[in-house]
């Protein structure tokens, strides 16, 4: 018969059998639930998110599909002795790894553990008679576990490429000297099926017209193919690196790493001792390509913090005026309609100087000024579409990466800051405030001038993070986007719509306009 008829009918089987287990199924669950983690963080520290779960999970899906496509066809030409007492083996190897550090749950860090392990039995002279424990260990492939870890490797520093910027998470976090910064945190989570060549039990094994690398031995007389999934996944932050500049970074560390340890690992094939310089080296470049990470992070000062020379742009929400604009991350507004802007209170008022069209002066990466303009249409939505870098009002930062498990399944990873209940006190004792005065006004003024007032009194501050545009919008932007709107409302000007100045209630008698001003005596009888 024909080979490659019987290489397509076995990967049909084989693939077919892999979809009616529920592995697949969870690989995608996880992969949904870790784009789910990072939209919770992201609502938690400035109530927007930038893409949904669902749409991130599918091309990622997608992407895993594509590398899993590219890796099965390199699998075609190396092969390994994979069985389940070896799979059994990097099971039980990866959580006890992850008790010592959690970002050891990697297939390099357990193939490298078993490499070393293996050698260790072999200097001792264990041998498959010694147990079924030492006769598991000792028939491990740990070449092809290598080779299938390297290739791995290679594959998600593509996909780090590809897809690492595009869905970075804006974050807010705790500076050294505990002012807050932004930063981004650059992570993924890719479902990738695979089918691995791997010697047949007996003799139901279909012939080849080559010869894979884990057969030249001559030792295997039919192949087979196996289908699983594999979970492929990094995490990483930068406050120094725009986020493309560190997405291609990264993608370059993890190519070279993984072309590294297949070279050594299929070496290993034609001079065993290899094996040993091929498990040593998994776990020390992997530990190795932290180590640069952090040095290139150290020295040098945060891109997204604010300083006073004009407001720093964390994100830009995508299909919304800022991205219309062409406004990036790391850029600073210094103007807007003419007006100077420091804080988000004066970039909101000056977003009220024109209700037709808003003119921003803008510093873009490289230093250089250049304007940004666009019209603003009547009923379109409220949100201008930027986040800006935190300030010391940010009440929620992101935990360390060195949090707990426990602490990153809590508000997916988010902590409050030092000093960050009594700001969250004073914000709803004036949301209350605003309600009274609004309530207080529709009993004293006629319906259509107490719907009026209602809007003015109520609308208060914008929510921590975004940015309010449009005709409803009122009240000074709160920690993240400036608001603006050709119709603002009683706090337009930046007063609080409870205040005298403001209110629709009559002030009382002997109340001057002086907010700072003393009560009136009370007259003695």
């Amino acid at each position: 018969m024909n080979p490659l008829l019987d290489l397509l009918r076995e990967a049909g089987q084989a693939v077919l059998g892999m979809l009616t287990l529920p592995y697949l199924y969870i690989a995608i669950l996880f992969a949904w639930w870790h784009a789910k983690q990072a939209n919770t963080l992201q609502r938690q520290l400035f109530h927007v998110r930038l893409h949904g779960s669902l749409p991130v999970t599918a091309y990622r899906t997608l992407a895993g599909l594509a590398a899993g496509l590219a890796v099965s066809l390199i699998g075609l030409g190396a092969g390994a002795r994979l069985d389940s007492a070896t799979l059994l083996c990097v099971w039980i190897a990866m959580p006890v790894l992850a008790l010592l550090k959690l970002r050891y749950i990697c297939l390099a860090y357990a193939a490298g553990a078993l490499g070393v392990v293996q050698a260790i039995l072999s200097w001792a002279g264990a041998d498959a008679s010694d147990g079924e424990i030492a006769k598991a260990l000792v028939g491990i492939d740990v070449p092809g576990l290598l080779l299938l870890a390297g290739v791995l490797h290679v594959a998600e520093g593509l996909l780090v490429q590809w897809q690492g910027a595009k869905y970075a998470v804006p974050l807010f976090l705790e500076g050294k000297r505990g002012k807050p910064v932004g930063a981004y945190s650059l992570s993924g989570l890719w479902p990738v099926p695979l089918l691995w060549l791997v010697p047949a039990a007996g003799s139901d094994g279909i012939s080849l017209p080559w010869t894979p690398l884990a057969g030249l031995d001559g030792s295997v007389a039919g192949w087979s193919l196996l289908a699983f999934p594999v979970l492929i996944g990094f995490t990483d932050r930068t406050e120094t690196r725009w986020p493309e500049r560190k997405a291609k970074e990264t993608a370059g560390g993890l190519v070279v790493y993984g072309l590294v340890i297949a070279g050594l690992a299929a070496g290993a094939w034609f001079w065993p001792p290899l094996t040993v310089v091929a498990a040593l080296c998994a776990f020390g470049l992997h530990e190795g390509l932290i180590v640069w990470g952090r040095l290139r992070e150290s020295g040098r000062p945060p891109l997204y913090a604010q300083d006073g020379r004009g407001i720093v742009v964390l994100a830009v929400l995508p299909r919304t005026p800022a991205a219309e604009m062409g406004l990036q991350a790391g850029e600073r507004i210094t103007k807007v309609n003419g007006a100077r802007v420091n804080t988000k209170e004066q970039l909101h008022d000056a977003l009220q100087l024109q209700s037709a069209f808003c003119r921003l002066e803008i510093v873009n990466r490289e230093g250089h000024v250049r304007f940004a303009q666009r019209a603003r249409y009547e009923g379109e939505h409220y949100q201008l579409g930027l986040i800006l870098a935190p300030d010391e009002e940010a009440d929620w930062v992101a935990a360390p990466k060195a949090g707990s498990v426990w602490q990153g399944l809590r508000r997916a990873g988010a902590r409050r800051r030092k000093g960050a209940s009594w700001r969250i006190a004073a914000s709803e004792a004036s949301g209350a405030a605003g309600e009274l005065a609004a309530g207080s006004a529709a009993e004293a003024a006629p319906e259509g001038a107490a719907a009026g007032a209602a809007v003015s009194a109520a609308n208060g501050t914008a929510a921590n993070g975004t940015a309010a545009s449009g005709p409803a919008a009122s009240g000074p932007a709160s920690n993240g986007l400036a608001a603006s709107g050709p119709t603002a409302g009683a706090a337009g000007s930046g007063t609080p719509p409870w205040s005298p100045a403001s209110s629709p209630l009559p002030a009382p008698a002997g109340a001057s306009g002086d907010p700072d001003a003393l009560p009136p005596r009370k007259s003695r009888k």
